[in-house]
């Protein structure tokens, strides 16, 4: 699970930001939210609302580029298609419109969960080189806290790292996680925490569904039943689908349809780009609910019908389906889903730009009015954002006086 993310001085993020999944304590909507074996509770969806270059993007960027740059030294030798783009070099802009900005490093700070424990894992980042790095941990079963390593201008190894060796050659470019990751990745810690980076969080890319579909589908069973019974419960003529792929490795998706008891198969291509788009991001969800992942999707309404998006919010929320603690994050305009019977208040978040263009962020159960009022759980969301209310008015690119907001 994801706990908390803060970011500082990345691309339209020029002040510390911190996106959080810890669930308020807030009266509404009890029974949908994800309860850790320690008694903890976390959000099981969060959604990120705001203008059109508001900075709603950049926040799940940073998530993503801090990932990249844990992973992409795994992946630089190997062969997997299916990672390539954490082969490619990675240089992480900071924020565009300040000179000071441009020579500070760009800050990096997650809290994250597995079985074994909570890690807080902290990484600023000067361009390509790292400038500081530091790992620790809570073991949920004793709630012992420990550091794990510190890197500053020494490397300091500590409690389950203690007796780990260190290169005196570590690149500077190359972040020390990574390096445990390359050097003792049979190691139980480094292990636990580096599959979190590489299977516990998923970004989707919509570039291409039929190679999606081919990712997340094609060898599972599971994913499949789920698709079948999601696209059931959305009431399409789909009533199977099947997935070819010849000796050139060329991939093939066809759809069966029924309409009044007569069948035929459609390939993939020949749907809507509603059904196309469906279908990319189908195997992605049933996928996250199947292994209770964190889920990360910029603009899930585009292309999908609003009665669509709200199934599978409810999905996520509903903790009968959502057994393994699967978390989604997505970016979104859609207005028919924010209201008080589909989220909770603290599972919206608002992005939006100052004076300085400099993205801001802030959630519902933490904005107060002129009066110092906080919204109340049965209100008219969706209206009073429209009104601009909120700030993140989504038709203005930046809000008038940043004051007013208690962010």
């Amino acid at each position: 699970m994801l706990c908390q993310f803060t970011v500082k001085n990345y691309k339209s993020i020029r002040d510390e930001v911190t996106f959080d999944m810890q669930a308020a304590a807030i009266s509404e909507h009890e029974d949908k939210i994800i309860t850790d074996r320690d008694g903890e509770t976390f959000l099981p969806v969060s959604a990120l609302y705001g203008p059109n270059g508001g900075g709603k993007s950049n926040v799940l960027e940073a998530l993503h580029t801090l990932a990249a740059k844990v992973l992409r030294p795994l992946y630089a030798t190997g062969d997997n298609d299916e990672r390539v783009f954490l082969q490619r070099k990675l240089i992480i802009e900071p924020f565009a419109f300040s000179e000071e900005a441009k020579s500070e490093p760009t800050e990096f700070e997650i809290f994250f969960r597995t079985e074994m424990a909570e890690y807080r894992y902290i990484l600023h980042v000067k361009r390509d080189t790292v400038v500081y790095e530091s790992l620790d941990r809570v073991k949920l079963d004793t709630g012992r806290r420990s550091a794990l390593f510190e890197r500053d201008t020494e490397i300091a190894l500590k409690g389950g790292f203690a007796k780990l060796k260190i290169s005196d050659e570590l690149s500077s470019t190359l972040p020390l996680l990574s390096y445990l990751g390359i050097t003792y990745k049979k190691n139980e810690i480094v292990k636990d925490v580096l599959e979190w980076f590489e299977y516990g969080i998923d970004f989707l890319n919509y570039g291409n569904p039929i190679e999606e579909l081919r990712m997340a589908v094609s060898n599972s069973d599971d994913v499949k039943q789920l698709m079948l019974d999601m696209i059931q419960e959305m009431d399409l003529d789909i009533v199977d689908f099947r997935v070819t792929e010849d000796e050139n490795d060329k991939i093939d998706v066809y759809t069966k349809h029924r309409v009044e008891g007569y069948e035929t198969e459609l390939n993939l291509l020949e749907e809507s780009s509603g059904t196309k788009k469906l279908f990319g991001l189908m195997p992605f969800i049933a996928a996250s609910l199947l292994n209770g992942t964190v889920l990360v999707i910029d603009e899930l309404d585009a292309k999908i019908h609003p009665v669509l998006l709200r199934h599978i919010i409810m999905m996520f929320s509903d903790m009968a389906i959502n057994k393994k603690k699967a978390q989604l994050i997505f970016t979104s305009h859609d207005l028919s889903t924010m209201n008080s019977e589909v989220f909770r208040r603290d599972e919206i978040w608002f992005v939006a730009k100052g004076n300085a263009q400099n993205s801001k962020i802030y959630s519902l159960v933490e904005f107060k009015n002129e009066k110092g009022e906080s919204v109340r759980k049965d209100a008219k969301f969706d209206k009073q954002y429209l009104e601009g209310k909120y700030g993140a008015d989504p038709y203005l690119r930046r809000i008038i006086d940043w004051g007013k907001v208690n962010a």
